[in-house]
């Protein structure tokens, strides 16, 4: 399976139904009141994450989504039918963002979700406008349209410990020697193109390990693998630094490595970490092991020498792991992940529905108004229905929409724009 660590998809809810208008037929009730219903509410798109998947590859080539449009409601109060909600499922430990990568939501655990856009809210039916003064009303709404957004979806495994090192180090041969796990081990660089997870077992505690592409110098600004790698260790509560020591200068090598995590960030540099001497099979590393040992000690970090090849030091290995992972706490997050930011419809503010409209003239001499509430309700007015041009009206009246025309050197037929709805400017309609 091809490994994705990012994805950019559209979701899109579904359309509240349309309000009915509708009035009682019954014999010998020769004025029946309305009886129109509401419309049904918009399927939601919820993201939920799951186990048993380790990366967004489904959304490679899969990326928009919609959910189910509401039914409309009907005479005899019959209200429409809810649309379908659509749950997306993702891995655990994938980020949502907006378009402008601001983090709305953080999907740790199995199940958690997130409402990623709302269905909209069902037209009300003639039913719901009457009052003592008009009895029969001849107008209903149109249901709100779903909301839609362009998101980012991106992986950051969950895992308690990472495996950090260059290419060849032999990361995944110590994955596989002290976990189980059956990584894909060869002797050329870039064996690991993407994270391989294994678990180990220590009395009743269950540790996992994820080893993650090899990076190389540069890789805090995207050389290689880089970013991709960096982007899995964020979450770790400790590494794991494996450098080899058949190689001339370890040293060298170990600079780089604790370089490129201070070069990152997200306190990567600082994390609780062991340093491992790998490949001590191999005649003559003797020196190099104690040559990195000494560098180690300098950033207060414990050392052991093994081999993977042939399982020396590798118990001893495993017991330095648990240990460390048991008295170092979860990764402390920046933003609390409960509460983010969520889509959430905007709802109608009283206060701003009485604020003053905006009038905005345009280059070609027509007019758009603005009004958050007095758009959106502007938006619901079906004008196939016989009273709703005196809906409208009321409507324009409410706020003083003619004075502010004027004021904004409106005159008669010029043209008027509200949300998408166009008409002429005819002051004398409006009472």
């Amino acid at each position: 399976m091809k490994f994705v660590d990012i994805a950019e998809i559209f979701v899109k809810a579904g359309r509240g139904g349309n309000g009915a208008l509708s009035f009682r037929r019954e014999k010998f009730v020769p004025k029946g009141g309305p009886d129109g219903a509401d419309g049904g509410k918009g399927g939601d798109v919820i993201i939920e994450a799951v186990g048993g998947i380790v990366t967004l590859a489904d959304f490679e080539y899969d990326k928009r989504f919609q959910a189910g449009h509401a039914g409309h409601g009907s005479g005899a109060m019959r209200t429409g039918a809810n649309g379908e909600d659509l749950k997306i499922f993702v891995p655990c430990g994938t980020l949502i963002k907006d378009s402008d990568g601001n983090i709305l939501a953080d999907l740790v655990e199995p199940g958690q979700n997130f409402i990623a856009a709302h269905g909209g809210r069902g037209g009300r039916g003639n039913s719901h406008f009457a009052t003592s003064s008009r009895r029969a009303p001849k107008f209903a709404e149109k249901g709100d349209p779903g909301e839609e957004k362009n998101l980012i979806l991106e992986l950051k495994l969950i895992a308690d410990v990472g495996l950090a090192g260059f290419p060849n180090a032999g990361k995944s041969s110590i994955l596989a020697a002290i976990s189980g796990a059956k990584p894909k081990i060869a002797g050329y660089p870039f064996t690991t193109l993407s994270p391989n997870l294994g678990v180990l077992a220590v009395d009743d505690a269950k540790v996992v390990i994820a080893d993650l592409p090899g990076l190389i110098e540069g890789a805090h600004e995207g050389k290689g693998l880089g970013l991709q790698f960096l982007r899995h260790v964020e979450r770790t509560r400790i590494l794991l630094h494996v450098i080899d020591l058949s190689q001339k200068n370890p040293a060298e090598t170990f600079h780089a490595l604790i370089n490129e995590f201070k070069e990152y960030g997200a306190d990567l540099a600082s994390r609780p970490c062991i340093v491992i001497g790998n490949k001590t099979d191999i005649e003559g590393t003797e020196e190099n092991s104690e040559i990195l040992k000494a560098e180690a000690e300098k950033i207060s970090a414990s050392y052991i020498a093994v081999s993977a090849l042939t399982g020396e030091n590798i118990p001893e290995l495993i017991k330095n792991i648990a240990a460390l992972v048991r008295k170092t706490p979860a990764v402390k997050l920046d933003y609390d992940a409960n509460e983010l930011i969520e889509l959430t419809p905007k709802k109608f503010s009283r206060k701003a529905s009485h604020a003053p409209v905006q009038i905005i003239r345009q280059a070609d001499g027509s007019f758009r108004v603005e009004h958050e509430n007095f758009e959106k309700s502007v938006s619901r007015i079906n004008f196939e229905h016989e009273d709703a041009l005196q809906k409208f009206s009321r409507l324009l009246k409410s706020l003083n929409v003619e004075e502010a025309l004027e004021a904004a050197g409106a005159r008669e037929g010029d043209k008027v724009y509200i949300g998408e709805i166009e008409f002429d400017f005819e002051p004398e309609i409006v009472t």
